[in-house]
């Protein structure tokens, strides 16, 4: 039972990893008209460099979550306890925060990816909590 809750957590894990390295790298490469062209309206009216914030805070959080679980996992690492934690509760505050953006703007076709990434993160959370508990 153990091995499967580890690998269910390693798993979903890598995925939304992915996910947000893939979009923090997007929003770093990505020079900020570009984004505007590409139907990032919020973009336009927030302040400068706020996007490649979010983009250097997408990819640490990624890979935070993915790099803890195999750091206690395969190396036995304690102190990634609350790496993993910190990551995920990091990324849970820019989906949260994001899902605001979109519903102040109007822009409910972001919403509902967001609240899936939030309910993805959140599982995740959960999951590591329960596979490693710790003394946080």
């Amino acid at each position: 039972m153990e091995y499967t809750l580890i690998g269910a957590a390693l798993l979903v894990s890598a995925f939304v990893a992915f996910s947000f390295i893939k979009a923090g790298i997007h929003k770093l490469r990505t020079p900020d008209e570009k984004l505007i062209e590409g139907g990032w309206g919020w973009v336009k009216s927030s302040p400068k460099g706020t996007v490649k914030f979010i983009g250097v805070a997408e990819v640490l959080g990624g890979l935070g979550v993915i790099l803890s679980p195999l750091a206690i996992t395969l190396f036995n690492l304690d102190w990634a306890y609350g790496l993993g934690v910190a990551a995920g509760v990091g990324l849970v505050t820019i989906m949260v925060l994001a899902n605001i953006v979109h519903i102040a703007r109007k822009e409910f076709k972001y919403t509902w990816k967001t609240g899936l990434m939030v309910l993805a993160f959140t599982v995740i959370v959960t999951v590591l909590l329960a596979v490693y508990p710790t003394n946080i």
